[in-house]
This record gives C-alpha cells, sequence and structure tokens, in this order.
C-alpha cells in the first residue's frame, strides 16, 4: 500500500513555483553560513562584545552611539586585532563578527538585525576591519614552520616595543591596514613565535587525531564568518542605500577582483585553501564556509546571470554581430512545466484502479446498449490538429502506453485492441454528457509557436552546401557558401532560407543564421597563429574573469579536482569509504549527541551542511564556465576539458541517479535554529515529532537550484561535443535524465530535454518509438537547429576513434592559445638585443620584500668577498658577451643591485 501511495504521488506531482536566480533570499544566504552545531557561540560572541563595548562606552548601548563614536569604537577593535596573544585576537574577532551579525541582543524583530547588520558591515569595511582580516587569515593558511620563515608583513604583530602598540590613523597604514616598520629577528620574542606558529600545531594535531570537530577550526570559522557577511552583505544592493555605500561597493568590487593581494586575486587565496583541504595537508579547514565565500566572491566579482547576458550583448554590439533573437533568461521565466512521463509500473498500478472500478458497472452498462454492433469496438479517430492543440497544451499526455512498451503487456491494449467500455459509452450514447469548459484564462496564458528562434551556424551551411554539390557536382568547393552554381532552384531556396528570411531578403538581415561569439574569436586565434608578426600583439581588456583565469592557470587541474572530490563527498549517492576526505569537520560536535533528539538534530544538520555544499560548487563551476567562455572560448573549453578529464559527467549523472523527487522536497531544516531567528527569538522547545515534520514549503530551494546548475554545467560540457555526447548513451543517462522529468518546474524540464536531444539519434528508432512523449516535448521546448536530425537520424555505427581524435584537436588549439597568450617566454628569441652597457646596468631589478632585512650580509657576501675582474671588461669580445659574460657579470650584476 505504501509503495502504491508513493507511485501515486509521483505521478501527480505538482507544479513547483521556483525561480530561479543568482542566489536565494538575503536571509537564506545567511543563515546558510552557520550550522546548527554553531547555535551557542551566538551567545559567545555577544558576550565578548559587551565585555570590551562595557568598558568602552559605559551605560550606552550600540545603536545609541553616533557614527563617530562607533568608527572610534572600531578602530580600537582594529589596533586590538595586532596583539601577539592568540586568545585575546579571538575575543577581538568575535566581537567583531558580532557588529556584522547586526548586535542581535539590542534588536527586537530579524528585520532590524538585517538592518544593524547591514550599517555595520559598512562601517566595518571603511575602516578596513576586511584587509586585517584577510592578512589574519593568511597567517592562520600560512603559518610558517620556523621563526625565520615570517614574512615581513606579520612582524608588526610581534612588537614588544610599547610604540608599536599606539594607535595609528587609518592613512599612515599601507593597503592592507598594517604598519610596514622593519622587525629584526631579534626582537620577537618566543610568545610570539609561539602565536604565529599555532596554526601548524592546530593543523598537525588535526591530522593525528580521529575525528576533527568544531573546536578545530574555531578561528578560521570566526575569521570567514565576518568575511563572508561583508561581501555578501555589500553585494546585495538595496534601493535605499546611501551614495556611500554605493560608491563603496564598487571599490570593493574592483578590490576584490583585481590582483591586489599577493599579486592574485582574492579567490584564488580561498581556491588554495580548498586544494589543501582535499590534498589533506589542512583537514581542519571549514570547507562549508570556504566554498560559500568563495562563491560570493566569484559572483560579486563577475557578476551574476544576468549581468552575463547584458555583457554578452554589449560583446556582440563591440564584435558588429547581430543582436541576440531573444532574451533567454525572459523565455525560461515564461515557459510552463508539462506533466512527468508515467513509468510502466505506475501504468499498471493505474489501469488495474481503474478495472476494479469498471467491474463493478460492467452489467449495468451492457444492458443499456441496444445492440452487439461491430462498429462500437473500433477506436474513435481524432483530428489531427485536435490532438495538436491538445499536446500543445501538455507535450506528456496522452501517450503513457507508449513510455516504457517492453515492460508491461497490457501498456497498448487501447491501441489496437476493443475499445474501452467507458469510451465506447461516449460513442453510442445518445445524449453524451457535456464537457465542462475550460477556463478561458487557461488557454490565454499559453503563448502561439514555439518558444525559441530557430537557429543555424555557418558550419551547418557548409555541411549542407558540401552534401548537395557532391549528390548533384560530384565535388566540393571547401568552405564556400556563396557559390551555388549548378546546383537545383529547391537547393538556392533552401540556402536563402537558412541563411536569412525571404520575406527581409532586400534588407539583408539575417534571420535564422547565428554567428556567435566563438566563432569569431576562434576565427581571430586561427589569424594571430598564422600570422603572428603581421598581426602584431594582442590586446587583451582586463577584465575580472582575465585575471582570474591568468591566477588559476598554473593550477587549474587542482582546483577542478579538488571542487569535484568535494562535490563527490557531499553527493547523496555516496557511499562512505575510509580514504574519503571528511567535509564535516566544521559541523560535527566536540561530544557526540547521547539522546535520540540530539541525534535527530545532528542527521538533519549533516544532511543541510552536505546540501549547502553542493548548492555552492554547482553555482561556482557554472559561473566560471559561463564567464570563460564570453572572455574567450578557449578558457571556457580549457576549463570543460580539465572536467570532463576528471569525470565530471559520470558524477553529475550518478548525483541524478536517485530519487530525485525526494531530494527536492526534503526537509533538512529546523527554521527555528536558523539566524536571525534564533537570535531574536526565544527558543521553543524542539521534539522529535517537529523534527520530522520540517517546514512547510513545498519544495527545498536550494537543492531545486543545485539540480538546475548540475544540469546546466552538462549541457555545457556535451554541447557540440560528440565524444562526450557518447559518454552519456555509454553511462545510459537516459533512464536517469527521464527520472528527472517528474519535477515539474519548467526551467529543469528544459534542461533535461536539451540533454536528451543530443543523444537521440545514438539511441535508435525503438527508443524514439517508445517515448514519443518525451520526442514531443523536446520538439515544444527545445530550440529547433535547420538541418539537424535529431529525430530521424541514426548514427548509432559512429567510430569512437573519430570523437577522440576531435577531442584531441581541441586540446592542441587549446594548448597553443595558453602558449601564445600567456607563455611569456615563448617570444624570447624574437626579441631585440640590448647591447648598451648603461641602459643594462641602469635597470632598475625588482627586489624580494624581505630584502633591506639581510641586505649587508648579501653585501658582504657577494660584492666585498668576490674578486672583480675589471681587466675584463678591457678584453675584446662580442656584442652579446660585452654584458652576459663572467667579467661583466661580477661587476654589472654587483652594480645593479647596488644601485
Amino acid at each position: 500500500m505504501q509503495q502504491t501511495d508513493d507511485m501515486e504521488g509521483s505521478m501527480e506531482s505538482p507544479n513547483l513555483e521556483f525561480e530561479y536566480g543568482d542566489t536565494d533570499g538575503l536571509t537564506a544566504e545567511l543563515s546558510e553560513l552557520y550550522s546548527y552545531t554553531e547555535e551557542p557561540e551566538f551567545s559567545l560572541n555577544r558576550d565578548y562584545f559587551e565585555e570590551d563595548f562595557r568598558n568602552h562606552a559605559k551605560g550606552r548601548r550600540w545603536v545609541e552611539l553616533s557614527t563617530e563614536e562607533q568608527r572610534a569604537y572600531i578602530m580600537r577593535l582594529l589596533d586590538a586585532l595586532e596583539v601577539t596573544d592568540r586568545d585575546k585576537r579571538l575575543k577581538v574577532a568575535r566581537a567583531i563578527l558580532y557588529l556584522a551579525q547586526g548586535v542581535f541582543d539590542e534588536c527586537d524583530t530579524e528585520t532590524d538585525v538585517l538592518h544593524w547588520s547591514r550599517h555595520n558591515v559598512f562601517l566595518l569595511y571603511d575602516m578596513g576591519i576586511f584587509t586585517a582580516l584577510l592578512e589574519l587569515l593568511s597567517m592562520e593558511i600560512d603559518g610558517p614552520s620556523t621563526p625565520s620563515e615570517l614574512s615581513p608583513r606579520f612582524r608588526s604583530l610581534c612588537f614588544l616595543d610599547a610604540a608599536a602598540q599606539q594607535t595609528t590613523s587609518p592613512h599612515s597604514r599601507g593597503m592592507d591596514g598594517f604598519r610596514r616598520e622593519s622587525v629584526p629577528l631579534n626582537f620577537i620574542s618566543q610568545s610570539s613565535v609561539q602565536s604565529l606558529l599555532g596554526n601548524n600545531q592546530a593543523c598537525s594535531s588535526a591530522v593525528r587525531k580521529p575525528a576533527i570537530s568544531l573546536a578545530d577550526s574555531t578561528e578560521l570559522r570566526v575569521l570567514l564568518s565576518i568575511m563572508y557577511l561583508i561581501v555578501e552583505t555589500i553585494r546585495v544592493e538595496m534601493e535605499d542605500d546611501r551614495p556611500e555605500w554605493r560608491t563603496a561597493r564598487e571599490a570593493f568590487k574592483t578590490e576584490l577582483g583585481s590582483p591586489l593581494y599577493n599579486s592574485e586575486p582574492f579567490a584564488l587565496l580561498l581556491f588554495t585553501m580548498v586544494t589543501k583541504f582535499c590534498s589533506m595537508s589542512a583537514p581542519h579547514f571549514p570547507m562549508k564556509k570556504v566554498l560559500l565565500l568563495l562563491w560570493k566572491t566569484l559572483l560579486f566579482t563577475l557578476g551574476g546571470f544576468e549581468d552575463v547576458q547584458e555583457m554578452k550583448v554589449g560583446v556582440r554590439a563591440r564584435l558588429s554581430l547581430p543582436p541576440l533573437p531573444e532574451d533567454s533568461i525572459k523565455v525560461v521565466r515564461s515557459m510552463r512545466a508539462a506533466s512527468p512521463p508515467a513509468s510502466a509500473m505506475e501504468l499498471i498500478e493505474q489501469q488495474q484502479q481503474q478495472k476494479r472500478g469498471r467491474r463493478s458497472r460492467r452489467s449495468a452498462f451492457v444492458d443499456s446498449l441496444e445492440g452487439d454492433s461491430p462498429f462500437a469496438r473500433k477506436q474513435p479517430l481524432v483530428k489531427q490538429d485536435s490532438l495538436d492543440t491538445y499536446n500543445e497544451r501538455d507535450p506528456f499526455k496522452n501517450d503513457d502506453a507508449r513510455d516504457e512498451e517492453d515492460d508491461g503487456d497490457d501498456v497498448d491494449s487501447g491501441i489496437e485492441g476493443e475499445v474501452d467500455p467507458l469510451d465506447r459509452d461516449v460513442i453510442i450514447q445518445p445524449t453524451p454528457l457535456p464537457l465542462l469548459p475550460r477556463p478561458p484564462s487557461e488557454r490565454v496564458s499559453f503563448p502561439k509557436g514555439l518558444p525559441w528562434a530557430p537557429k543555424v551556424r555557418e558550419k551547418d551551411i557548409e555541411h549542407f552546401l558540401e552534401a548537395s554539390r557532391n549528390k548533384f557536382i560530384g565535388f566540393t568547393l571547401g568552405n564556400d557558401t556563396e557559390t551555388l552554381v549548378g546546383l537545383p532552384r529547391p537547393i538556392h531556396e533552401s540556402v536563402k532560407t537558412l541563411k536569412q528570411d525571404p520575406d527581409q531578403s532586400r534588407t539583408k538581415i539575417s534571420k535564422h543564421k547565428y554567428i556567435s561569439i566563438a566563432e569569431v574569436q576562434i576565427k581571430r586565434e586561427e589569424e594571430l597563429q598564422q600570422c603572428p608578426m603581421t598581426m602584431g600583439e594582442e590586446h587583451v581588456q582586463e577584465t575580472p574573469a582575465e585575471a582570474l583565469y591568468v591566477g588559476m592557470l598554473p593550477s587549474l587541474s587542482q582546483y577542478v579536482i579538488a571542487l569535484l572530490k568535494l562535490l563527490l563527498a557531499a553527493a547523496p549517492t555516496s557511499k562512505a569509504k575510509t580514504d574519503s576526505i571528511n567535509i564535516l569537520a566544521d559541523v560535527l560536535p566536540e561530544e557526540m549527541p547521547i539522546t535520540v533528539l540530539q541525534s535527530m538534530k545532528l542527521g538533519i544538520d549533516v544532511n543541510r551542511h552536505k546540501e549547502i555544499i553542493v548548492k555552492a560548487i554547482s553555482a561556482l563551476l557554472l559561473l566560471l564556465l559561463k564567464h570563460f567562455k564570453l572572455n574567450h572560448i578557449y578558457q571556457f573549453e580549457y576549463v570543460s576539458q580539465h572536467l570532463v578529464f576528471a569525470n565530471c559527467i559520470p558524477l553529475i549523472l550518478k548525483f541524478f541517479n536517485q530519487n530525485i523527487m525526494s531530494y527536492i522536497s526534503a526537509k533538512n531544516s529546523i527554521c527555528v535554529l536558523d539566524f536571525p531567528h534564533c537570535a531574536v527569538h526565544e527558543m521553543p522547545e524542539l521534539t522529535a515529532e517537529s523534527l520530522e515534520a520540517g517546514d512547510s514549503n513545498q519544495f527545498c530551494w536550494r537543492n531545486l537550484f543545485s539540480c538546475i546548475n548540475l544540469l546546466r554545467i552538462l549541457n555545457k560540457l556535451t554541447k557540440w561535443k560528440h565524444s562526450r555526447t557518447m559518454m552519456l548513451v555509454v553511462f545510459k543517462s537516459a533512464p536517469i535524465l527521464k527520472r528527472a522529468l517528474k519535477v515539474k518546474q519548467a526551467m529543469m524540464q528544459l534542461y533535461v530535454l536539451k540533454l536528451l536531444k543530443i543523444q537521440t539519434k545514438y539511441l535508435g528508432r525503438q527508443w524514439r518509438k517508445s517515448n514519443m512523449k518525451t520526442m514531443s516535448a523536446i520538439y515544444q521546448k527545445v530550440r529547433h537547429r535547420l538541418n539537424d536530425d535529431w529525430a530521424y537520424g541514426n548514427d548509432i555505427d559512429a567510430r569512437p576513434w573519430d570523437f577522440q581524435a576531435e577531442e584531441c584537436a581541441l586540446r592542441e588549439s587549446i594548448e597553443k592559445f595558453n602558449t601564445r597568450r600567456y607563455d611569456r617566454n615563448q617570444n624570447s628569441e624574437f626579441a631585440p638585443v640590448d647591447n648598451c652597457l648603461q641602459s643594462v646596468l641602469g635597470q632598475r631589478v625588482e627586489l624580494p620584500e624581505d630584502f633591506h632585512y639581510s641586505y649587508e650580509m648579501w653585501l658582504e657576501r657577494e660584492v666585498f668577498s668576490q674578486p672583480v675582474q675589471w681587466e675584463g671588461l678591457l678584453q675584446p669580445s662580442d656584442p652579446v658577451a660585452g654584458h652576459g659574460g663572467q667579467g661583466a657579470h661580477g661587476c654589472g650584476g654587483k652594480m645593479v643591485h647596488l644601485d
């Protein structure tokens, strides 16, 4: 009985009122930063703040201070962050976190908490808190193993001199908010060194511990929480923002996307944390917070999905390409979901229930018949236009019998056998019951025609003309798409239709032919490869995506593999293995639960933790693919190849090989424990029944968001790639994707149908015959490509080595692109040689940051202790050796550094 209820529930899945966007609401995004295990730390942050604030402003509250008084107190906290005592720094950081959380103890409603959180975050950023936190985060990540490895920027933390502890104005600080005095090693105390080396001890102890808990990542969690609140709050733009806040937002966006932090964007520091965690060298890193901060940083610096669409329109205009035929975001939002195709088991169960209901009325029905007419046994004919009208409303209706006809014997019995008695009643009865008319509003809501304008590529026209010339002439003309001599008139009309709309032939406006930005970039790259001297040096626009790609390029494969490892560990279909990474380090408490209620709460927290990680990784990968594709197609292809080689395609299919409806409707959340609700309202008593009931939402937003993102990633990896499409076929993705159609959400169904469309011609005629409802849905919802034989073509005899050659050719093109644009040493043989001694010796050389600390020792070792062969300059030599020989090196090298 339970199984029957489950099947009926899956057949009657409701429409999901889901609005896809860059993120969920601000409150939901802030609440997902904290696990339910961290709830006691809210009061801890408040206590540390009040303990320090009570000494600064006696008898007053934070909300009662003026802005100048608040600035003065934040400056006091900023100076306190530079103390050498690790515990004191942690207390100050918790006080700052309480400010960023909105001083919730002084607020009465959640709205007040969000208001003061926004006010305090902009104040914290204006006072330079973020750059100070960045220094502390770098110190926590890259804790040196010996005192000699301490970076000069961290030595300012180790001053024991009283003058170093004095408050300085922000104008006297550097870009990162710290003073720049030099400190010799003998002025650093042993306690200060131990404080700076604390992260290495924490890391080594975490590696040795059998189980890692929240206590191992306390400092990192506090720092990452403050930085996440700053990034997310400033990223979200409100209508009532002050002008200075809007200016600060643009400045912060530029700062995060530029290589200002150690000559690399801030996101690369977070990518480094991900790789260190996955390599098991830092298992205590709180990965959920790192991934959330990394995702929001990229979303802020690169831009969201609507920003990508606007940038795409601008790039097409700059390249003199015709505008886009439609706004894809608006088209997808206007689409309606279709009913999912039922499986054979569901159909058989439904038919059995119908037959049981019909038997009770069969005898009375037979008596009402006037005779046994043979015409009553035939299926009535229906006009085709009526079917089209019906199917336009719902492509999955009236075709359940063809879904999986091999699994049931009685599935197609209503097509050729005797007509069902209830259907016969409709035909024979002289006075049929009138059907209830549909409301006119429902009929109006469906758009007429197809949602997408059909497209055709230049390559498709070339293939069409090549086949036509081989058939009618006997030879081809290569890539010529203009010459139509010798071809019959219908071919002329076909080419005219492919290239432009016949009604607009006078204006020469391209209607169907679509030239993508990627095609222009590929053509430009081929010209630069063929004529490097003639074309000159390429002008590369310094965009945030370009700066990010340059920084990621040396270790891109490590970043991709690390992200996929985390995605695999967080997937609900993954089984726990002893050698897998532990992603629960920042959710497990120090003491494991001892009651059933505590175990249920921790179980919900763990599942919620994994869902948030999947959400962050899926959105992060999709953002990278979309922005790199717009910036340059070969950047996108490079990331895509690394994803494919790291088994991203089977990983996503494995993710969807589950009861996807259960995953989307999962209720792994406890509303009363979500921030800021738990910080403002009294905590009710939790019971096992209330935890089982969960919330009242129809679906889980983050899980549906993750599923759509993963489907979009899969589409981007396989689009126009036959070898990767064959991977979908080999891994038997069709039944997995068909089960995902049960989710009645238009956007998710669209990307599932796209994935099914590209592999239909490899699945064979029998599959298409058995899945006509799916084929009809593809026809209605997916864009049509003229000349595409997806609905009737058969390519089951494709040779795998052809696809392998295609992938190898793409990889060769990517390597040529990376070498030409980013390998600075490749054109050294074409660089002119400087033969002038004065200009060579006068060149300024970039010295290391800590060079001036050991300058005297270097001078003694390299200059005074080495004999200089001045007579070498008087000996005749060739021009190149004049500044590259031993004698010149002995003289010139020293003079360069002395200068």
